[in-house]
């Protein structure tokens, strides 16, 4: 069903939010990893607030908590719709000045702080399936922040919407938003039984109609080279070094298969990340993907085999291999609850569009909910180009997004 006679939201909020800098930093070992997160998730509590939610609080950890109180008398399973609020560290998310090109026409879009940035059908082949919506990007300088701030819009949409039509029946919804998903540390302080909900749905997907219920499995490897020193005028026979190891260890890695330039689809990967060092140590840090958990060990075995022959080329180095899990699959709990993704389907087709089940050539915090006791497909909002000044999002998607909310809600409850 459309959200009849409601103004919808989401773009002025999410106009605003974009505007707070919330870039978290992978280095941080704090939690949240930086505190700027924080000034947007007090600006949502006293929304959510404003909105009439009693009970929206922020803690130490930097999350959101609040609840959307049921209308229902049934025993309905409680959800939770959850976003994060941080930016990703790969680009600027200071200063960010959101451009609103209204009804757009297909044409390409030059960002006015730097020409040189160009949004097009060429390079964006879904900007042409979005020819008359309102189209939100960024300014050139900086990335937009619709990873993950168009969720969080939605979401706040959708609350303001349900408290407003009490008319409409849906049990307990719980509401989360969380820092430092971009650096993979989204729901590492996430109190569970404060959550208190049996299923959840993430908001952080990319083109209208996507519904995401598998992920990859992942690892980190970390590799460690340790050299011999000496001085460099009296080295021979003695100096091994850590870095031309490490280096020749890099160089070893296939460059037509097994590393992301060149899979897709179900194609697992190992990738670099960083490689730092000096001459009596040096250190590679991987990522390490695929669908089927198992074969991440196989992965693991055969960059395992690279450092075994880097070490009979320099005798005398020393290695030490690492793993270190990250995250798994999503679908390995959701097959187990099938109704998440069949509910979240049929919200979809109510909304009046064919869902389309994805796989995440990535993680979301969803991932690790799923692990943690809350199966947590992603369904989508639009947001597009992430991570780079070519970012952009659809307000018609953002409240498109905002009516699977409603239809989801309404469907956990008619079948509670």
């Amino acid at each position: 069903m459309a959200l009849l006679n409601y103004q919808h939201s989401a773009a002025t909020r999410f106009m605003k939010y974009v505007q707070v800098d919330t870039q978290s930093d992978p280095a941080s070992p704090s939690q949240p990893s930086t505190e700027k997160q924080k000034d947007l998730s007090r600006i949502l509590v006293e929304e959510l607030l404003a909105i009439g939610i009693t009970d929206a609080e922020l803690d130490e950890h930097g999350y959101v908590y609040a609840t959307i109180p049921a209308t229902s008398n049934k025993n309905v399973p409680v959800l939770c719709y959850c976003s994060h609020v941080d930016t990703a560290p790969d680009c600027s998310g200071t200063n960010v000045k959101p451009i609103l090109h209204r009804n757009y026409t297909g044409q390409d879009i030059v960002l006015p702080d730097d020409p040189t940035v160009v949004i097009s059908t060429k390079d964006h082949p879904y900007l042409k399936e979005r020819i008359g919506d309102d189209i939100i990007t960024a300014s050139g300088l900086t990335l937009l922040g619709a990873d993950d701030k168009a969720g969080v819009a939605i979401i706040m949409d959708l609350a303001a919407y349900l408290i407003a039509h009490p008319e409409i029946k849906h049990g307990k919804i719980r509401i989360l938003f969380t820092p430092d998903e971009e650096v993979g540390r989204g729901v590492a302080a996430v109190n569970m039984q404060k959550l208190g909900a049996d299923f959840g749905y993430t908001l952080d997907g990319g083109e209208r109609g996507h519904l995401e219920g598998e992920t990859f499995s992942a690892d980190a490897a970390i590799v460690t080279f340790y050299g011999v020193s000496a001085h460099p005028g009296y080295a021979k026979g003695k100096m091994v070094s850590a870095i031309k190891a490490a280096s020749a260890f890099v160089d070893l890695l296939p460059r037509n298969e097994w590393c992301p330039e060149t899979t897709e689809g179900y194609e697992g990967f190992v990738h670099p990340t960083s490689i730092v060092g000096a001459l009596e140590k040096a250190t590679v840090q991987f990522i390490v993907r695929d669908f089927e958990t198992a074969r991440l060990a196989h992965h693991e075995e055969r960059l395992r085999a690279l450092v075994e022959e880097t070490s009979r080329m320099f005798p005398g180095i020393t290695t030490e291999f690492v793993v270190k899990e990250q995250y798994r699959n999503m679908k390995e709990i959701l097959d187990q609850y099938p109704q998440v993704m069949d509910h979240a389907q049929e919200a979809y087709e109510r909304s009046g569009m064919v869902a389309n089940r994805m796989n995440v050539r990535g993680g979301t915090d969803g991932s690790r909910l799923s692990f943690m006791g809350l199966p947590c497909p992603n369904l989508f909002t639009g947001e597009m180009g992430i991570h780079s000044k070519q970012e952009y999002v659809s307000v018609q998607d953002m409240e498109k997004a905002t009516e699977v909310l409603v239809n989801l809600a309404q469907i956990w409850e008619e079948n509670a």
